[in-house]
């Protein structure tokens, strides 16, 4: 059976179980290559999913869901704007671009009344999107601190968390409280929308919601029983007791997988829900993780790349190292291009750069064959 390593240049090398290859703390297996590259299809999955990357999302409307940018060379930073990912590669081609990952109900903003002098090239559009929402991300800011990220003045070593109801990312040292050990955690509500959001306090101190974050194991606590009314008695769930002062807010709240359905839906609430602007919070499949579920359904490279692999002999194994070299050298190359000059990369340019890298591979196995 044939080893093969990637050395620290990122090129590979083979060698065969006779032969052993002196160990190399530099060095990464084939097996490294292949979950890394897993890793970065399963990211790209997530965020793009089946996003349509060649016509505009505004004829959809306001999108449950979508990767979105923000383009600071086109809007002006007291009006900002969004556009989906077919404007940014289309329109918006080497402009200063701030990836904002996804954002809920939003209508692509290219070309409306929010970029007066852009036009779409892909639809045709007016009127202002009145139901688009916007924050401080769509200026390039984050967290309480209104910083960038990543942050050229600041290398202390920190996570970024999405608050699920404002959508805007935190620092995990600036939420207030300190985030539970090891993630354990499917999303969190900051500090700001707690205090905006007070009911949410009442669910803090259920263990089936919320995820502990001090050392205090807090306790299950009862459904709301209002004096004189058996009927809300049996069919609100919302936890019993004094709404908290918003003064007292301590932090965020980090919340548990499938914490949304256990959310109390009696009319009463859901009509708070309504006021609030926060009625998406029942809805478990506008979460960022359902989201990104959808998108990975189809990433599968890791586990094809494997089983290709293990049915390869050694002579095989060593062409395969040898192609992964080519393929690499020359992707670096062709990538370059597009850094220097700021350049997003389109799904055209890719299949361009694989019809060329097919094309030199056929001339050089019929020049192989001639030469015969």
């Amino acid at each position: 059976m044939a080893h093969i390593r990637m050395m620290s240049d990122g090129t590979a090398e083979a060698g065969s179980s006779g032969s052993a290859i002196p160990p190399n703390e530099d060095s990464v297996t084939m097996l490294d290559v292949l979950q890394e590259e897993e890793e970065l299809d399963e990211d790209a999955a997530a965020v793009l999913g089946n996003t349509d990357d060649k016509h505009c999302s505004y004829d959809q409307g306001y999108m449950k869901r979508q990767p979105l940018y923000s383009c600071l060379t086109c809007s002006d930073k007291d009006r900002p704007a969004g556009v989906c990912l077919a404007c940014s590669y289309h329109c918006h081609e080497a402009h200063e671009l701030v990836e904002l990952y996804t954002k809920r109900n939003f209508r692509c903003d290219c070309g409306g009344c929010r970029m007066p002098d852009v036009t779409c090239r892909l639809t045709a559009k007016t009127g202002d999107n009145e139901a688009n929402s916007y924050n401080q991300n769509y200026a390039g800011l984050y967290c309480t601190c209104s910083r960038p990220y990543p942050d050229p003045e600041d290398a202390t070593p920190d996570q970024m968390v999405q608050c699920v109801v404002c959508e805007d990312w935190f620092h995990g040292r600036h939420m207030g409280v300190r985030p539970p050990a090891d993630s354990d955690y499917a999303e969190m509500t900051c500090a700001g929308c707690v205090e905006r959001l007070p009911f949410l306090g009442r669910y803090a101190a259920d263990t089936e919601m919320a995820a502990n974050t001090s050392n205090k194991s807090p306790k299950k606590v009862s459904s709301a029983s209002p004096k004189n009314s058996p009927k809300k008695e049996s069919s609100c769930r919302l936890p019993s007791g004094k709404l908290p002062s918003p003064s007292k807010a301590k932090g965020a709240l980090f919340w548990k997988q499938g914490w949304r359905k256990l959310l109390c839906t009696c009319d009463d609430c859901k009509a708070m829900y309504q006021s609030s602007s926060v009625e998406f919070l029942l809805d478990e499949e506008d979460s960022v993780a359902a989201y990104e579920a959808r998108g990975r359904r189809d990433a599968g490279s890791y586990a094809a790349g494997m089983r290709a692999l293990e049915n390869m002999d050694r002579v095989q194994q060593i062409e395969v190292v040898h192609e992964y070299n080519d393929l690499k050298s020359e992707l670096m190359s062709y990538l370059k291009k597009f850094a220097e000059n700021k350049k997003v990369v389109r799904e055209e340019d890719i299949q361009e750069f694989f019809s060329g890298m097919k094309s030199r591979k056929r001339q050089k196995t019929e020049m192989s064959h001639y030469c015969r």
